[in-house]
């Protein structure tokens, strides 16, 4: 990517991709990103949902340096994902990578030609389904305890033991939240069309005071949503090891295809 070397006009913009549908519907009165509202480029069958974004915050150069403010990013984050989310709960929509922005609607349209099949499939896959997160983290105590071993020694002796049980115990757990973990992945991978198991968060950003060992997303079916929460549940009391903690209905952003070679400005 190169940045502009004249200046920018405050009023000129650019398009903020924010996904694919195959109708011609918009939700009316949706702002997009920026608060400016959202609207549709059609091509090729398709429907790309976009909204007006400023290049004097959404440029190349612009959008290279906010990309590293974490409060812009949440806020942008945010207003990207409630388009997509009330997309998604009209039809399918193949989301567009966060940050995804071109430089008019001819560049847009161009995007749907060129990947008319891709993108086309995709939403013929994601049809009727719906992404769920299943998280999964570790329970303390709740594997069975490591007795201390008996000795003598005196006090320090003692301490020690004590400390080795300890440890004996925690690593004990964690080995059996693990397990567990994945037993319940498997479970749900079972019952959905397709899962994917993405690295567990660090704890400073789930927010959690104990380790994550499950990081799932599940494709569901609309029709098997029930039952889907139904078997979560069912495997959270069968693993009081693994704190199962369920979110959904959600838009797909982990079963679409990333673009090899696309930029975040194009």
């Amino acid at each position: 990517m190169t940045a502009a070397a004249d200046p920018t006009p405050a009023t000129a913009t650019a398009v903020w991709l924010h996904g694919v549908v195959t109708g011609t519907a918009t939700p009316a009165g949706l702002p997009g990103i920026a608060g400016t509202p959202v609207r549709a480029v059609a091509a090729a069958g398709l429907v790309a949902v976009v909204s007006d974004a400023p290049l004097s915050e959404y440029g190349e150069a612009a959008l290279r340096h906010n990309l590293e403010d974490l409060a812009w990013l949440e806020r942008a984050a945010r207003a990207h994902h409630a388009v997509v989310d009330a997309l998604s709960r009209s039809g399918a929509v193949v989301p567009a990578r966060l940050a995804t922005v071109h430089r008019d609607d001819d560049r847009v349209a161009r995007v749907l030609v060129e990947r008319h099949d891709e993108l086309a499939g995709t939403l013929a896959r994601l049809a009727g389904r719906a992404e769920w997160g299943v998280k999964g983290y570790v329970v303390p105590g709740a594997s069975p305890r490591v007795e201390e071993p008996a000795g003598g020694g005196g006090a320090g002796a003692a301490y020690l033991r004590r400390r080795k049980a300890q440890l004996s115990a925690r690593e004990e757990g964690q080995r059996a939240a693990v397990d567990g973990a994945a037993a319940v992945h498997a479970a749900l991978t079972g019952y959905a069309v397709a899962a994917r198991r993405h690295a567990p968060q660090d704890r400073r950003l789930s927010g959690a005071p104990t380790a994550m060992v499950l990081n799932g997303a599940y494709l569901v079916d609309r029709d098997r949503w029930d039952g889907f929460a139904a078997l979560a549940r069912e495997l959270a009391d069968g693993h009081p090891e693994v704190r199962l903690e369920l979110t959904g209905p959600w838009p797909p952003y982990s079963f679409v295809a990333e673009p090899e070679a696309e930029a975040a400005w194009a």
